[in-house]
């Protein structure tokens, strides 16, 4: 695949579904898609200030001022806002609120001020931001530093995780670490040393440190990678590409286990027809105890057909944010394999940029025109091209 021809079509994409409100999750108008989204937002944004153009940028500013001014005066950030011009509609979730609505906001305002050099971005919003902390504080519920998130509270909203997500805390950490580095709290620094320590106690395998579900902890049958979530009903196991992508990011546990987890994305991805890292691996299907959990987790249709969906299905966004973290541990050759791979995804029916692809049979799935999955193209790209880094 013409690196230069999928990068100009995902540019494309981004500009045609920037709106006067930010970024669009879909170029087409097709069930609520056409809304700014929190976490959708903030990640095309990311593409934005990884591509340096402009006119993408202002779009980006555009999305968090929409949250910002949607806030909840209890601090929950809208998942996602619709505006026609004569109304508009907020929705903080669906079935259950989205935790990481809240995260990606945070993490969305110190990466455009740390682009821009421009610190008072932040404080600007520091209020908004001030808000966002205090509420993780009170979803921790226990004060053990890890918030207790509920089934569809965050990205893989149709999924089995629950509890203590693995994917939530670590965003926390981001989040944390980046607005840290414009106001260089010291409470705020030893936050993020005790949330890393119950990640790396709780998550872990092997694992020294106090433990929440220990009895369950010492169950798990798993060794070079860490569970999706617990809470306590124990463990649930299946590897989850975005929370080890983000973990990789951040540092989390040793560089030998961070090896592992590579070693163990990598099995699964090569052994892959489209060379992509599913979401969640392996698949859970109609035999495995958890089915119960997830045929009934969805609010208009089931989705979550084993390798479809979060159920094992391969997403370019997730496989981005992967090749990002491959960058940063010098894995450059496999960096750059992967991002052919999510071109030749993307491309599928014409560039038609669709949400997530059957791992088994590389059919398409979802909505066409995501513009997500057009920002992994252009992150990773820039990743590549022009050394572009996050602010973590």
């Amino acid at each position: 695949m013409d690196t230069s021809i999928s990068y100009k079509k995902a540019i494309e994409l981004l500009e045609k579904s920037s709106s006067s409100e930010g970024f669009l999750a879909s170029a087409q108008n097709i069930s609520n898609y056409q809304r700014v989204w929190a976490r959708d937002g903030v990640i095309c944004g990311l593409a934005a200030l990884a591509s340096g153009k402009e006119n993408l940028i202002e779009t980006f500013q555009k999305t968090l001022k929409t949250l910002a001014d949607k806030q909840h005066f209890n601090g929950t950030i809208p998942s996602n806002v619709m505006t026609n011009g004569t109304e508009t509609e907020v929705s903080y979730g669906g079935l259950a609120g989205r935790v990481d609505a809240v995260t990606w906001f945070i993490i969305g305002i110190c990466q455009y001020a740390y682009y821009k050099n421009d610190a008072s971005f932040v404080t600007k919003y520091q209020s908004n931001i001030e808000k966002c902390l205090q509420l993780m504080e009170a979803w921790e519920f226990n004060n053990k530093h890890l918030m207790y998130v509920p089934l569809s509270g965050n990205w893989a909203d149709e999924y089995i995780t629950d509890g203590y997500v693995l994917y939530d805390q670590l965003l926390r950490i981001w989040a944390l670490k980046s607005y840290n580095y414009f106001v260089n709290d010291d409470l705020i620094t030893n936050k993020i040393k005790k949330i890393t320590q119950q990640i790396e106690s709780n998550f872990i395998p092997n694992s020294k440190g106090e433990k929440y579900h220990e009895r369950t902890f010492n169950e798990l049958e798993i060794t070079n990678y860490m569970p999706c979530s617990f809470s306590p009903a124990g463990y649930k196991t299946p590897f989850d590409a975005f929370a080890h992508s983000l973990a990789l990011l951040l540092n989390i546990g040793s560089l030998d286990f961070q090896e592992a987890i590579i070693q163990h994305a990598e099995k699964i991805r090569t052994e892959t027809a489209l060379a992509l890292l599913p979401a969640f691996w392996p698949p859970i299907t109609a035999t495995d105890a958890d089915w119960n959990l997830l045929k009934n987790n969805f609010k208009y249709e089931f989705r979550n057909y084993p390798n479809e969906f979060h159920n094992g299905g391969s997403w370019p966004m997730v496989n981005g944010f992967y090749g990002l973290a491959l960058l940063d541990k010098k894995q450059d050759k496999v960096a750059k394999s992967l991002l052919n791979a999510i071109n030749n995804a993307n491309a599928k029916e014409d560039f038609s940029f669709y949400e997530n692809f059957n791992t088994e049979t590389t059919a398409v799935n979802g909505v066409p025109f995501c513009t997500w999955s057009a920002a992994a193209t252009v992150m990773l790209t820039q990743g590549i091209t022009e050394n572009f880094k996050l602010l973590i």
